[in-house]
């Protein structure tokens, strides 16, 4: 009993500590970009779903690197970096891989939050120029130059070649993207290798958080007065994302802390049936206890008072449990901020105890409701 209890509670609490973690995870990754980021999109998202455009064959006008200077302008938006992304093939010294090909400008790296471990990151100066240069991520560096110089080698990307003149450091995955394996090119040398008019993605930030809504309302107005009057983007705020993934994570968390509560209540029928043949091992013992004036109160409160200690030392159990569980992920994990929720601690200690209660009642009636003379007969 001890052990089926300890073991539902430790899945309680270690399920969605895991659930948790989670959910932190992913807000810390996004407080790393800053709090006002904002994300422009080719194409007009409904919330009715398909609009008529899906029928007609209409597509939607392309993002252009211009359309991200004029949103630059705006004296409520801070930085802006026109986006390209796709998979290309990057070859050096007979050593060959596809990768992930990121074409950006300078203001990609002060957006993104990236530090370089080498070198310097794409220069300055007009997007529609390409400048003939790359930055590679620590993974790509190890895999095509081992362990020679890779800045000012010429790296080939596509059919294109670009002089490496950065290194960036080894931040491992940042929101969807491993940045040890990217390259980072101009976003004008991106367009023409991919052979596309349009950007993938604009990305800004606001000059302060205060001014998200604005600085939104104004890009619409900005791109409509450019795409002939016409609102075909599609504006996601950093909030807004964060917001979505936070109400998937605790929907997650709370779904996987029920399926854990469930083996409680398996344990609970356990504890029951235990009881019940305790009650039938203890028939003697309790027709002796009835017959020298014991009440009916005072029995059932003996057997609830078993069942409910039987619920409480397994639920103890199961914390250290829980525990010894979290020091064990840690370990494999450290990266992981593993942290312990309070209201499941909470919930997974009541459920034990609420459980013992319930289950107990049925064993603790049927012995109080024993006769004394055939309980001493062992009938």
């Amino acid at each position: 009993m001890l052990l089926a209890m300890s073991i539902g509670v430790a899945a309680v609490v270690v399920l969605t500590s895991l659930g948790e973690s989670a959910r932190r995870f992913v807000s810390d990754e996004f407080a790393s970009l800053g709090t006002h980021l904002l994300m422009i999109a080719p194409g007009r998202t409904e919330t009715s779903g398909g609009g008529p455009s899906m029928f007609a064959g209409d597509t939607p006008r392309d993002l252009t690197i211009r359309d991200a200077e004029a949103i630059g302008r705006s004296r409520l938006i801070d930085e802006v970096a026109p986006m390209v992304m796709a998979q290309a093939k990057v070859s050096w010294g007979g050593k060959e891989r596809e990768t992930p090909v990121l074409g950006g400008t300078a203001s990609m790296r002060r957006i993104r939050g990236w530090t370089l471990a080498q070198g310097r990151f794409l220069p300055d100066g007009d997007p529609e120029r390409d400048s003939g240069v790359c930055v590679i991520g620590s993974k790509i560096r190890r895999e095509l130059f081992g362990p020679r110089q890779a800045l000012g080698e010429w790296l080939k990307v596509g059919d294109r070649r670009c002089r490496v003149t950065g290194i960036l450091a080894e931040e491992g995955r940042s929101i969807g993207m491993d940045v040890e394996e990217l390259v980072v090119i101009p976003v004008a040398a991106a367009l023409a290798l991919m052979n596309r008019p349009g950007l993938t993605r604009i990305m800004a930030t606001a000059r302060s958080h205060e001014m998200m809504d604005r600085a939104s309302e104004e890009i619409l107005a900005i791109v409509k007065e450019r795409h002939q009057g016409e609102e075909d983007v599609t504006i996601v705020t950093q909030d807004a994302l964060l917001a979505t993934f936070d109400r998937i994570l605790a929907a997650l968390t709370y779904t996987v802390g029920g399926i854990a509560g469930i083996s409680l209540v398996v344990a609970g029928i356990l504890i029951m049936n235990v009881m019940l043949v305790s009650v039938s091992q203890r028939t003697a013992e309790i027709g002796l206890l009835k017959a020298l004036g014991a009440p009916r109160a005072q029995i059932l409160r003996l057997f609830l008072v078993e069942a409910t200690s039987l619920s409480v030392a397994g639920a103890l159990l199961g914390l250290v449990l829980g525990v010894l569980s979290r020091v064990t992920i840690l370990y494999f994990y450290p990266a992981l901020p593993l942290t312990w929720p309070i209201w499941a601690i909470v919930a997974a200690l009541a459920t034990a105890l609420a459980v013992g209660l319930g289950f107990g009642v049925i064993p603790a009636r049927r012995a109080a409701e024993l006769d004394p003379v055939a309980a001493l007969s062992h009938h």
